[in-house]
């Protein structure tokens, strides 16, 4: 079953009235990859539950036998010495992806009794505990609620591929790649060095969907509202908001310093590495403050998480200023 919306190219006489009610854009304002996939809605049975969600376009290709065929297309097979077009085999693919929804299974079902989000709202954690064993115990029970997520995402990657769905074409190396409809990159979020790579390398494919129906067409304030969408989108949890406003600030702070300071650290090897192995450490730990709120969902535990931090860190500073004053 697949189900799709409104195109946004419409006819001349449609796209006039629409123009007028807001609904619709000229053919000339969209971009290329706008125009490629005018539906872009798309509901169909392989990712009914854990998505992940794919285009309406390529979804038909599928269908209708032409997705892995309009990939090969691509490249000039003559030059590599083929006198035919190949026929590439998602079971490696699959098979790796089942690996690695083991092992995310198996520590989802050890970590997460080890370290539970509940533990964010004890009452040592909130009140006993000095500033760095709470950052770093909220890193590890971060670290300990991602299995989940590259368990749900990867098996349905891997049960798509399976079906012969998410095919994307040929690598630099001449491997054949099934990561069209992949959520997720494991590598590169565990070595993000910002914010924005973080971010890009996680639920890939809403990502995507967010950038191009509200990032690239909002004329004011985009990141701002792509973080309001994202919030509304995943559903009425408080948790989701709080993280979701939050990320809007770390995003802007992020960028901030990037921008600014970054171009500092690239005069030789050592500065640069020096700065990617703080930049991880600022990514991680922020990444983990922002999204303490979204596994923990109420108001109450995010409440107390947040004003843990704020309350313990002015009591510190208020009592050091005192005794330097002294």
């Amino acid at each position: 079953m697949a189900t799709s919306a409104a195109p946004l190219c419409a006819t001349p006489s449609s796209r006039q009235s629409r123009q007028s009610t807001g609904l619709g854009r000229r053919a000339e304002d969209l971009s290329a990859e706008q125009h490629r996939l005018a539906v872009n809605y798309l509901l169909n049975f392989m990712s009914v539950i854990a998505g992940p969600c794919n285009n309406f376009k390529d979804y038909i290709a599928f269908i209708e036998g032409r997705h892995i065929h309009m990939k090969l297309l691509e490249v000039n097979w003559k030059e590599k010495g083929f006198h035919r077009l190949p026929e590439p085999s998602p079971t490696g693919a699959v098979i790796h992806k089942l690996c690695v929804t083991g092992v995310s299974l198996l520590l989802f079902l050890t970590l997460t009794k080890t370290f539970p989000v509940a533990c964010l709202a004890d009452d040592w954690f909130v009140h006993k505990a000095d500033f760095l064993t709470r950052l770093g115990y909220l890193y590890v029970v971060m670290q300990a609620s991602k299995p989940k997520y590259y368990l749900a995402w990867t098996l349905a990657d891997a049960v798509n591929n399976a079906a012969g769905f998410g095919f994307s074409g040929v690598d630099q190396n001449g491997n054949f790649c099934w990561d069209l409809l992949s959520n997720l990159n494991i590598w590169k979020i565990e070595t993000a060095t910002s914010f924005k790579m973080y971010l890009g390398n996680w639920n890939i494919q809403t990502a995507t969907w967010l950038k191009r129906v509200c990032y690239e067409r909002v004329p004011w304030y985009p990141t701002v509202f792509t973080f309001i969408l994202s919030a509304l989108w995943h559903g009425v949890y408080p948790g989701y908001y709080f993280t979701f406003l939050t990320g809007i600030l770390v995003t802007v702070a992020a960028r901030t310093v990037r921008n600014n300071y970054r171009h500092y650290f690239l005069s030789s090897k050592a500065l640069k590495v020096a700065y990617d192995v703080a930049t991880w450490a600022a990514t991680q730990l922020a990444v983990s403050y922002t999204v303490a709120p979204f596994v923990m969902l109420a108001v109450e535990p995010t409440i107390s998480l947040y004003s843990g931090f704020i309350r313990k860190d002015v009591q510190n500073y208020i009592r050091s200023s005192f005794s330097c004053s002294v």
